[in-house]
């Protein structure tokens, strides 16, 4: 079978990390300056599209637009010669939204008495005024550049052949920065017949035009090759990828981990989650895959790509003026006194690379006030070009989001993956295959219930129902020394069920059962009394509380008096916490 690969070649980060890290792009790359580049990169995502014979590979790459990069460049593997195009920001970010795994709780209260009642991107299409003294003819013991275009806000060339020096002196020529332990990584990937993608910002492109690029090419196996990445990797480096195909994808050649919920703390929201995640990994091997979502590709809410509805035809042929306003009226974008919301990332980079205005001019006035700053453009009318304008705006913005929304409709089932590996365990390049006997995986809403009892006792009953202490209301660390971080390791076929390689939910369970015993873990039996609303919860002992009345276990009535019920009086209310990513779906 003929394998379609594509790098990762940027050093990735969770997506759960509260603040960027300042990192060249380097990652298994080559940087055009490393003492000038500082971008911040805060993560990669990856999707895959499967078709016959063919891969189509979506990358976006994160990065921290306080940054001030200037340049940015990237080496990549593939095996076959790809066809190059722009990708959609906001089609990977509704990827992310409607798949994230998210943790949380509701605070169920005991009735308690005393409660009451209740670039080269100038549309010239002749390469956008690449840079002449790149040696773009190849020859000798360098690779032949076999494409060589802007996409975009990224100038790219495919290289083919060459010795490994060759190409080690190619990048160099052409001002890409080398590591000399790339050599020996990019010689087995030549010797395996692969070809490189190497591309970086164009010339006059700017780091806030960062955008996701598509690489499409013949192949039948999705694949990550992550070695040339480990030169500059650092410990537990995330990896997220998503499948778009006909069933559920899996891991070929990792295994397969599903996560002990014990080990995430409910109580804040999973915080914990990277942790977990990368102990697990570890816990199986360090090669291994986690599904965080695989489900109805349905799921994943188009109203979230606005540009997958934009038409264009009501911008052609007007003046600068009249674009920009045009652009307000239609909603593109809103200002208020404060910032601007665009509808695109990429709409107003768009707009400022093509507006006829000076370097100092002030594009947040004009924003602000469009009538005011407008008339300013009708003084050099002939700088303005609108058809060049709606060509780069419907290639960087509008076709690509209409792609993504095309995808979604085409292929029914989408999968999301996450592994972490260090420098040292980047030696296996992962493969992925479809298997259509295994069931849906739904984390975007593991809901827990916190139980606040009369006396001051509290527990927590996981979203299976099972029994939890929390002594001191707290996320508690059941048996350290022995609790696993993975439920289960498994090998996964072609087809059939998963072939389980370790399974630890009879000791989590036994662990977690004495726990309760000795912390005196109370179930909320008042849940069953008359309210077949509620979810159901697991009886899993009789224990009584450390509270007033030790004789009773707890039930309907309130086994306390009024002790402790005015103090819960403000979390015995049925609220629900998550993260802070799904607060971001009530604006939809």
């Amino acid at each position: 079978m003929r394998r379609a690969w594509v790098g990762v070649g940027v050093a990735l980060s969770l997506h759960l990390v509260t603040a960027p890290q300042d990192a060249q792009a380097c990652g298994g790359t080559f940087c055009d300056s490393v003492t000038s580049m500082p971008v911040a990169q805060t993560g990669e995502s990856i999707l895959f599209v499967r078709g016959d014979g063919w891969i189509e590979t979506h990358i976006q790459i994160e990065y921290d637009p306080t940054a001030q990069a200037t340049e940015f460049a990237w080496l990549v593997p593939v095996m076959a010669q790809p066809e190059l195009s722009v990708g959609s920001a906001n089609f990977f970010s509704a990827l992310e939204m409607s798949t994230a795994p998210n943790y949380g709780f509701s605070a169920r209260g005991q009735p308690c008495p005393n409660w009451g009642d209740d670039d080269g991107c100038d549309g010239s299409g002749d390469g956008g005024g690449v840079d002449e003294k790149l040696d773009i003819a190849g020859g000798g013991d360098g690779p032949n550049v076999v494409d060589h275009r802007v996409v975009g806000a990224f100038e790219m060339f495919v290289l083919d052949g060459g010795t490994p020096q060759g190409v080690m002196d190619w990048l160099g020529d052409n001002e890409f920065e080398q590591d000399p332990a790339a050599a020996p990584i990019i010689a087995e990937y030549l010797d395996e017949g692969f070809m490189f993608v190497a591309f970086k910002l164009a010339n006059d492109a700017e780091a806030s035009e960062i955008h996701p690029v598509v690489l499409r090419y013949a192949g039948e196996e999705p694949c990550v090759p992550i070695r040339l990445t480990r030169i500059a990797a650092v410990d537990d480096m995330v990896i997220r990828t998503y499948f778009l195909t006909e069933d559920r994808a899996v891991p070929t050649n990792y295994q397969h981990v599903e996560l002990n919920p014990l080990k995430l703390d409910f109580l804040r929201s999973g915080a914990n989650y990277a942790e977990v995640l990368s102990m697990a990994i570890d816990e199986a091997g360090g090669h291994a895959w986690v599904t965080e979502y695989a489900g109805d590709s349905r799921d994943v809410p188009m109203d979230d790509v606005p540009e997958s509805s934009w038409e264009l035809d009501g911008l052609v042929g007007l003046d600068a003026s009249d674009t920009v306003r045009a652009v307000f009226e239609q909603g593109w974008v809103s200002c208020d006194w404060r910032e601007c919301t665009w509808q695109s990332p990429l709409l107003e980079a768009t707009l400022m690379r093509w507006l006829p205005a000076g370097p100092d001019f002030d594009f947040e006035a004009l924003w602000q006030c469009p009538e005011c700053e407008t008339p300013l453009f009708d003084e050099n009318p002939e700088r303005w070009d609108s058809d060049g304008f709606l060509a780069d705006l419907d290639e960087r913005v509008v076709a690509p989001a209409k792609h993504g929304k095309d995808l979604l409709d085409a292929w029914p089932t989408l999968t999301r993956m996450v592994t972490t590996l260090s420098p040292r365990e980047m030696t296996v390049d992962p493969l992925f295959h479809e298997n259509p006997d295994l069931p849906d995986v739904i984390n975007t809403q593991e809901l827990g219930g916190f139980n606040l009892f009369c006396n001051g006792d509290v527990s927590f009953n996981l979203p299976d129902g099972r029994l939890l202490a929390t002594p001191g209301g707290a996320w508690p660390d059941v048996a350290p020394s022995e609790m696993p971080w993975a439920a289960r390791v498994e090998t996964i076929a072609e087809a059939g069920a998963p072939q389980v390689v370790v399974d630890n939910h009879e000791l989590i369970e036994t662990l977690r059962k004495a726990f309760n015993v000795e912390n005196n873990a109370r179930t909320p039996l008042w849940l069953a009394c008359g309210d077949d609303s509620e979810p159901s919860v697991e009886e899993d002992t009789g224990i009584g509380s450390a509270g007033a009345d030790e004789s009773r276990p707890a039930s309907c009535a309130c086994t306390s008096g009024t002790t402790g019920g005015f103090a819960w009086l403000m979390l015995g209310l049925p609220l629900t916490f998550f993260g802070a990513r799904r607060h971001r779906w009530t604006n939809r």
